[in-house]
């Protein structure tokens, strides 16, 4: 059974990509097997089966989603991947760049989830889970293999640059920036413009460039458009916030990028424009001008052309232009411990939780009893996460641990549209679960869910149980 989601079992995971220039879909089989390092199950030995030609991201003339569209292309490829909505064990659906932006972006993610069922969590305007995404979809072979070097992945697209920096696979800063090709939309084969952003606009009026809708970009004009695009590009390998604080750098910022203090990280690309600079880098003839309508073929030239940006180009990065839909599809969606309490009164899938929470193993009691009457508050449900660490190494410290999450529960007691889900880190679930509701005495809506791994994120989606394990997923990455 493709879908069943025991360990040893091979599992399909989808994910769907619609970005400021391109959408694509890919879906892979994978096995759920226990990491023998990290004593965790997971996903391992992916194999690609499916991996869609990027189209045209549709747009209507008001500049919001074509979603009929949309939807004619979904259909098709889930015929041409073979991929049954039922046979999905996981998967991720985003919406990016210039597309999130767009009026009905979030009836676009709302679709995706009604076609695919409960295994799809599907986002709109999520730029640091973009920035993760794509990194861990290009880079995050490439940075195990040099543990002791920082690697700061550019996902370039239409619409916005998703900066994130990883050491050892893991990503440790992330960042989103309004620097892509399509801000400046021209005639294709000339450098007539046919859309002009307000962010490109102000970008222009700074480079003392009058031209508006109509009027063609001169050569020098042009090389100076994207000569400040590559200028904010450094800044950001090079940690340099001040070039973002002045104008009309500051309307380029969506979410900030904190190097560390003296980080000289190595640079890779990813997205369309990065795909364009390995493609050029390998010696193949690029499209010719604007033959995309866009800006992108020019910028991956300039690119090419700094120092900084290409001092690290023999670091080739996987996936190239599909990282994002690679990072949903592979790298969205973890896979809980064997041993869970699950109550039976709580239906899942539970979406749009909010994690409220993050609290050691020995929290003291006030506190714990402060983020259980908070969950009792919500619309309906939210999580609180026990960090990792020694705290539960022994069965004292899980009874100890149960009986005040006890005590918070009769405090506040949660009803059944507000379950309290309690993610940890250690293997303990099940045991936690019985002290917390006095093995069963003491009924309670609460889900306890082991060896999910720590992520710096707002919400969590819990998906159904299958074959005694569960699907996490993370979004609202901070």
């Amino acid at each position: 059974m493709v879908n069943a989601g025991a360990a040893g079992d091979e599992v399909m995971l989808v994910g769907f990509d619609f970005g400021s220039t391109t959408s694509s879909a890919m879906a892979a089989r994978a096995r759920i097997a226990l990491n023998c390092a990290t004593g965790r199950q997971e996903f391992q030995s992916p194999r690609v089966v499916y991996r869609s030609e990027p189209v045209f991201t549709p747009f209507r003339a008001a500049g919001d989603i074509d979603i009929c569209h949309v939807e004619r292309h979904m259909e098709r490829w889930l015929a041409e991947g073979g991929i049954a909505p039922e046979a999905v064990f996981s998967g991720g659906a985003i919406v990016t760049g210039l597309a999130s932006e767009g009026a009905n972006a979030e009836a676009l993610a709302k679709l995706v989830e009604a076609r695919l069922g409960d295994a799809i969590i599907a986002t709109a305007r999520d730029p640091a889970l973009e920035s993760w995404l794509a990194f861990m979809g290009s880079c995050a072979g490439l940075s195990r293999a040099l543990p002791t070097r920082a690697i700061l992945n550019l996902d370039i697209g239409g619409g916005t640059t998703n900066a994130a920096l990883g050491e050892a696979g893991e990503v440790i800063a992330t960042g989103c920036h309004f620097i892509g090709a399509r801000h400046l939309r021209f005639a294709p084969g000339t450098y007539r413009l046919a859309f002009v952003s307000r962010r490109a606009r102000a970008v222009l009026d700074h480079l003392g460039i009058a031209a508006r809708e109509g009027d063609a970009l001169a050569p020098a004009e042009v090389a100076a458009v994207t000569g400040f695009l590559v200028r904010a590009l450094e800044a950001l390998a090079e940690g340099d916030a001040a070039f973002f604080q002045a104008e009309p750098a500051r309307l380029l910022v969506d979410v900030p990028l904190a190097l560390p203090g003296g980080a000289d990280p190595a640079v890779t690309f990813s997205g369309g424009v990065g795909e364009l600079v390995y493609a050029a880098r390998a010696g193949a003839d690029l499209p010719p001008v604007t033959a995309f309508g866009d800006l992108g073929i020019d910028l991956a030239c300039a690119i090419l052309a700094s120092p900084r940006l290409c001092r690290d180009l023999d670091l080739v990065p996987e996936h190239g232009g599909r990282a994002t839909v690679c990072g949903l599809t592979l790298h969205a969606t973890e896979v809980s411990g064997a041993t869970l309490h699950l109550a039976d009164t709580v239906p899942l899938p539970l979406r749009d939780l909010p994690i409220l929470a993050c609290l050691p193993p020995d929290a003291d009691p006030a506190r714990l009893g402060e983020a259980v009457a908070l969950v009792a508050r919500t619309r309906a449900g939210g999580c609180i996460r026990i960090a990792g660490g020694a705290g539960l190494g022994s069965a004292a410290a899980v009874k100890v641990l149960g009986a005040r999450i006890a005590e918070a529960l009769a405090a506040r007691p949660p009803d059944g549209a507000r379950p309290l889900v309690l993610l940890l880190a250690d293997n303990a679930a099940k045991t936690l679960g019985l002290y917390a509701t006095d093995f069963g005495r003491a009924p309670a809506p609460l889900l306890v869910i082991d060896e999910v791994p720590d992520r710096p994120a707002q919400f969590v989606r819990v998906g159904k149980a299958r074959g005694g394990l569960v699907p996490i997923s993370f979004y609202g990455l901070n």
